[in-house]
């Protein structure tokens, strides 16, 4: 995400020249299909990468000649092998098509105003048509409720099979948003970390005093917020409790889980005790079971990586919700009624649920 913000940035000061995609991969690769260099005018000035820095700075020096002729395909090699007939075995271990094109083609526009949007959260579908001896290069770009936004003068709707070899499929999604509710001295490090991966970081907290926005200048905003009915969530959404104040991390629970839209990520700071307190009364204020709360909690936040600190638990805390963004998260990280039930059998229950035990016994 950090990429396309940079390759956004260098196309908007108007000196890029030549796209790079990298659109297949055969053995191990540093980038996955889909990244991309935009290069500019000089061989200083290129954004993104399509290696581990590997092939850059031979792809910067030829990709003007590349595409005298239009957009093109070329083959790298990264295997360790000085007798391939391909070039550049530099013992990365994979081989790696390209694909070079004009940045003032209307196809190469049309994917960077798509890249553009895509940071604004906009989701984009997009097939490219790989060029070929018999093939006529072409795009065609659709948003995320199907329609189409782009389509190659040059192509007809029957020209790109989704699953072709010669197409090239790929997704722009939005950056991942983490809300982080609470906005002491720890935060700090974690919405630093989380903008260096590109996220939209939004902080909360009742306290105003805390919420200020120059305590976090990497965040998108910084707000007071009493209630978390006034998030504007969605489904792919990450959200952290850390107000470190146990009232406050129940009410903006319970009101996260009663929303009509629930993030999919809500991540509880604190022991396993307290994080089993929370989820119990939270179900309680709202109405709803155990089970059906904790579908949606990882607690405590944080992978076990180890470490002591404000910046070591910023550091657990965006890997497990890296970890979750990318279908990794193992499930045995969510909480779960019966570590709630043990947890709360060893410590004991919170005055609330006494009390609200105390009247559920009169009615």
């Amino acid at each position: 995400m950090v990429d396309r913000r940079r390759i956004v940035d260098l196309w908007h000061r108007g000196s890029a020249r030549v796209l790079v995609t990298l659109v297949r991969v055969e053995g191990s690769s540093y980038r996955r299909p889909g990244a991309h260099l935009l290069i500019g005018d000089h061989a200083s000035e290129y954004a993104g990468s399509i290696s581990g820095g590997c092939l850059e700075s031979e792809v910067v020096r030829k990709a003007s000649w590349f595409i005298e002729r239009g957009p093109t395909l070329r083959r790298y090699s990264t295997l360790f092998d000085d007798t391939a007939d391909i070039p550049f075995g530099l013992g990365c271990g994979g081989v790696v098509d390209l694909l070079f094109e004009p940045v003032d083609s209307p196809e190469c526009q049309a994917l960077l105003h798509a890249m553009e949007a895509s940071l604004r959260g906009e989701e984009f579908r997009i097939l490219t048509r790989l060029p070929d001896a018999n093939l006529t290069f072409g795009r065609v770009i659709s948003d995320s409720s199907g329609k189409v936004v782009f389509r190659s003068a040059s192509l007809a709707p029957e020209d790109l099979e989704a699953g072709s070899l010669h197409i090239f499929t790929e997704h722009l999604s939005g950056p991942q948003r983490l809300f982080v509710l609470g906005a002491g001295d720890d935060v700090q490090p974690l919405v630093s970390m989380a903008s260096l991966l590109g996220w939209r970081v939004f902080v909360a907290d009742g306290r105003a005093q805390l919420a200020r926005a120059e305590r976090f200048p990497e965040a998108e905003s910084v707000s007071v917020l009493d209630s978390a009915s006034r998030l504007d969530l969605q489904p792919q959404d990450a959200v952290v409790l850390m107000t470190h104040s146990y009232e406050q991390d129940r009410a903006l629970l319970a009101g996260l889980l009663s929303a009509p839209v629930v993030p999919g990520y809500i991540g509880l700071l604190g022991a396993s005790h307290r994080s089993s307190l929370l989820v119990s009364e939270a179900a309680a204020l709202i109405g709803s079971t155990v089970a059906e709360c904790c579908r949606r909690v990882w607690a405590p936040v944080g992978l076990d990586l180890g470490g002591d600190g404000a910046e070591a638990i910023a550091l657990a805390v965006v890997a497990e919700v890296q970890s979750w963004r990318g279908g990794k998260l193992s499930e045995a990280r969510r909480l779960t009624p019966e570590r709630v039930a043990e947890q709360i059998a060893k410590g004991g229950a919170s005055r609330y649920l006494r009390t609200q035990c105390a009247v559920g016994a009169t009615e």
